[in-house]
């Protein structure tokens, strides 16, 4: 498949004329072909008022249609073959392994929710039959979720294919009958264009043209003008704090204010339980600096924080882990403006009173590459000083010594909300382990024990979300089957002519998907 510089709207593939843009190959810092068009208002109303114009039939469509729809996106993706993944490495520096398996992820989470689609679990389908001789009667009431409308999805910088194009949002929105508009991202323009043809061409095969579009825009105007569309309904982000803030506002000073589910900064606190360091301190030394340094550290789940109790175990600790990450080399980060900002947080970290270097990884000889980083700090220096306590975005972590246990729990409860907090403990840990848990779960969506946070599991039972600032809406999750939620709202229908029914309502079931019927689960 050629890539052209163009936008998906429908089923017409569009050059954008408001000027153009090219792909950077974040390895040698340098533009390359094709440029891309990129979209001027005009087209960000076609492929709103296209997406609306589609809901209701999409919305209706069976779960048969829906579920090889998806699969059908996820078997074009993989059609797509090794030009998909060259083009990727290209525009992300990341490596071609790392990609390949980004690939499968992303078709998995399409197939997943084919599952749920099929499944019929996330209709919530309830039946409560007329009491007429009760007093007082109590009416037919049937309830089920629908979609909430056309979705706008923004493409996230350090995931091209699994949090992009056809990613989580991407395939939660149309599993939940939901058409999507994509704004690209310009990380990855390229890459973007091939699987927005991919799901073009599936939606074609599949009778479902005007489902999906995809749109190129330099900066913020074309994302704040999707938002701000009053066909849009529900909007899907996955970026910096900065940026998906500025959706929000967007989105709440409509005269039809929307959900935005904005997946934004988290720097994932790890705790090192006393009797863990003194069991396998090594080991989890070598296990934090893998994790910190995998993607050039550019996991949202990534470790940017170690705490734990002052004490020798801890020093050997320090020891094995700087000596861990001094033989890490400097990994391509995906933009030169990811870079710059990681190298002006470190620089800013390594210079706050209280702040002490421990290691870094082997020095950068390339354009964009990332130094690890790790430094250490005391507990008062964190709780006082605010400057600690934003995400470096790269292979940078501070360690926060800790003097005693009530100077752990502080900073347990100082900490703002995460996408996961992890902690390292043995069975001898359990006491102060068990008076952190009711404070982590009020602070995070992801617990885990004995293990490292980079890695998020498609699943049904993952969360990948969590309290402000990490997510703008603490009750969802962007990964795993309850992401289809997000999209979805309860309609309940009173006293229905049978034949007006919604087809999952109906006395018969015809989909054959569970249901609550008078309070009882029915199979």
């Amino acid at each position: 498949m050629q890539i052209t510089g163009s936008m998906v709207i429908g089923q017409q593939s569009v050059f954008g004329s408001a000027g153009t843009v090219k792909a950077i190959n974040p390895a040698t810092n340098s533009e390359f072909e094709p440029a891309f068009g990129l979209a001027t208002n005009d087209n960000v109303e076609q492929a709103c008022q296209l997406a609306a114009a589609t809901f209701d039939s999409y919305r209706e469509t069976t779960p048969e249609q829906r579920a090889s729809f998806l699969e059908k996106i996820a078997d074009n993706i993989l059609g797509l073959g090794n030009t998909l993944i060259e083009r990727a490495h290209q525009e992300t520096g990341l490596p071609v392994a790392r990609l390949e398996g980004e690939r499968g992820r992303t078709m998995n989470q399409l197939r997943l929710f084919a599952k749920v689609v099929r499944d019929g679990v996330y209709v919530s389908a309830t039946l409560d039959s007329a009491l007429p001789e009760r007093v007082p009667p109590r009416p037919d009431l049937r309830l089920r979720k629908i979609g909430l409308g056309p979705v706008a999805v923004f493409g996230a910088s350090n995931f091209p294919l699994a949090f992009s194009v056809a990613g989580g949002d991407t395939a939660s929105a149309l599993a939940a009958g939901c058409p999507v508009v994509v704004k690209a991202h310009s990380a990855h323009l390229g890459t973007s264009e091939l699987v927005a043809k991919a799901i073009q061409q599936a939606a074609n095969d599949c009778g479902l043209a005007g489902v999906f579009s995809m749109l190129i825009g330099n900066g913020r105007q074309i994302g704040q003008s999707l938002v701000a569309h009053p066909a849009i309904k529900a909007v899907g982000f996955t970026g910096s704090r900065q940026g998906g803030m500025a959706l929000v506002r967007t989105a709440a000073a409509r005269a039809e204010p929307i959900p935005v589910y904005a997946e934004m900064s988290s720097i994932n606190p790890v705790f090192l339980l006393p009797d863990a360091l003194k069991t396998k301190g090594a080991a989890i030394a070598q296990g934090f600096a893998d994790s910190l340094t995998m993607g050039a550290g550019q996991f949202c789940t990534n470790p940017g924080m170690l705490i734990a109790l002052d004490s020798p175990e801890l020093q050997s600790f320090i020891e094995a882990a700087s000596a861990a990450l001094q033989g890490k080399p400097a990994s391509t980060m995906l933009t030169p403006g990811i870079h710059k900002a990681y190298s002006t947080g470190v620089e800013r970290l390594n210079q706050v009173s209280g702040v002490e270097v421990l290691a870094q990884g082997q020095a950068a000889t390339a354009p964009c590459a990332a130094q690890a980083n790790l430094a250490v700090c005391g507990a008062k220096d964190f709780l006082s000083n605010v400057d600690l306590h934003d995400e470096v975005f790269g292979p940078s972590s501070l360690l926060i010594r800790c003097k005693d246990l009530a100077e752990m729990q502080a900073i347990a409860e100082h900490i703002e909300g995460q996408l996961t907090a992890t902690v390292h403990a043995t069975a001898a840990d359990y006491a102060i382990a068990k008076s952190l848990l009711p404070t982590l779960e009020r602070k995070a969506g992801r617990i885990l024990f004995n293990g490292f946070p980079t890695g998020v599991e498609v699943c049904h039972a993952m969360v990948h979300g969590g309290p402000f600032p990490s997510t703008s809406d603490s009750r969802t999750t962007s990964v795993g089957a309850s992401a289809i939620d997000r999209f979805l709202r309860p309609v309940c229908y009173q006293e229905f002519p049978a034949e007006l029914l919604p087809t999952s309502l109906q006395d018969a079931n015809p989909f054959g998907i569970p249901r609550v019927v008078n309070g009882e689960l029915t199979l």
